[in-house]
């Protein structure tokens, strides 16, 4: 075995893209992404070398321009991205998300003027449903549109936008009563409109402000911030869709296949973290030998080599299903769940090979030891993915009589 996640079945063309954007993640990710995780700096050569491989329009039709890929060439792709630097894969992620809800549930009109440019890195989508005071509870949302002739005017705070001030294209998700009497269930009268903007912070059209960007622990470079709509002004046409009252499951198809790419982000970042781990420990001297030949090493490096290997077969059959047009939430959320988790247990154990120099910053497993905290509660904490999951067992095996 060359490496670990090998994934079988693969066409000759998925074999082809998947090596190109490794051979990118080499040479273009890795050098740099320490230090520019430290400073914090939005990594935009790389961006523009994602932008000219396609990947902005990987899984975008091609008769808008991309290349009509499936969600696994996708997720793929995404855990060599997440294996050279996390932050990378968030700035396609919430594109990838916005992309793929137009094209499953955009109107024609919508479809034809976004994904051409969306394909071409040229509109930038964000991903816009969480509020301050809400958590996972999204049924609580409190921003809301009201209609005003053929447009819609929406106030409101939404709160974790990745790509918030770099995107130009922001699916928002917010409370509209019109047509629903008082009593509907929430998520039946929610509703997820296309807001376009410049990008920067400050006010980027009238009434929408983008803050500047939140200080976080890891996941830096790429921008996360709050969203604030006070009086904005949106038409009628940029309803998702073209209809109100259909925002929360277009929302959730979008974070189905979210969470399938951040279970791959989940095996990307375990991935490196063994490397790192495993090189160590063939260098570190202690006791006259190489760490790596002490048991106790030998048996962390079993463990961790298990829990890619894992979390890896779960991803791939998670994205699978999904390109097959079955359901796949409950593999979705088995993957996001245990992916997340195995990566934090694959990093730590990392960390622990390294001693005392996987606490400097000189060292990249510290970076990651930063990083993978924000898998465990992206796209649904665990304690979300095992409510569904619970649930969705049930139906499987409910009683029968």
């Amino acid at each position: 075995m060359a490496r670990l996640a090998q994934t079988a079945g693969l066409t000759d063309v998925q074999q082809e893209i998947l090596s190109t954007v490794r051979d990118f993640v080499d040479k273009e990710i890795i050098p740099v992404a320490t230090e520019l995780e430290h400073r914090d700096e939005y990594p935009q050569q790389i961006v523009d070398g994602l932008k000219e491989l396609g990947l902005f329009g990987l899984m975008i039709p091609e008769e808008y321009g991309g290349l009509g890929e499936s969600l696994l060439t996708y997720a793929l792709c995404v855990e060599e991205i997440a294996r050279g630097w996390m932050s990378v894969s968030g700035i396609i992620n919430t594109h990838f998300i916005v992309a793929y809800m137009i094209k499953q549930h955009g109107t024609q009109e919508q479809k034809d003027h976004f994904l051409p440019r969306m394909a071409q890195g040229e509109v930038r989508g964000a991903f816009s449903m969480s509020e301050p005071a809400l958590g996972s509870d999204v049924s609580a949302i409190s921003s809301k549109a009201v209609r005003d002739g053929d447009e819609y005017v929406l106030n409101g705070q939404k709160m974790w936008l990745t790509n918030g001030g770099s995107s130009t294209l922001v699916a928002v998700l917010v409370r509209s009563d019109e047509g629903h009497p008082e009593g509907t269930a929430p998520h039946k009268s929610m509703t997820t409109f296309l807001v376009e903007k410049e990008p920067g912070f400050g006010e980027v059209r009238p009434g929408l402000t983008i803050p500047g960007k939140i200080d976080k622990m890891g996941y830096k470079g790429v921008d996360t911030t709050e969203l604030i709509m006070d009086g904005l002004r949106v038409p009628a046409n940029r309803v998702l869709g073209g209809a109100t009252g259909r925002g929360f499951y277009q929302m959730m198809d979008g974070v189905e296949v979210g969470r399938v790419n951040v279970a791959a982000r989940g095996c990307g970042v375990a991935q490196r973290a063994f490397e790192l781990g495993v090189s160590y420990a063939q260098q570190r001297h202690t006791f006259g030998k190489p760490i790596a030949q002490h048991q106790a090493i030998q048996f962390k490096l079993a463990e961790m080599a298990t829990k890619v290997e894992a979390a890896h077969a779960m991803m791939v059959n998670a994205a699978r299903k999904k390109d097959s047009g079955e359901r796949n939430d409950l593999e979705a959320g088995m993957a996001k769940y245990l992916a997340s988790e195995y990566c934090k247990e694959v990093v730590e154990d990392a960390f622990r090979i390294h001693g005392g120099y996987g606490f400097s910053k000189e060292y990249e497993i510290e970076r990651l030891y930063r990083e993978a905290p924000m898998l465990l509660i992206g796209e649904g904490t665990a304690e979300i993915q095992k409510m569904i999951i619970g649930r969705r067992l049930l139906e499987e095996y409910r009683l029968q009589g």
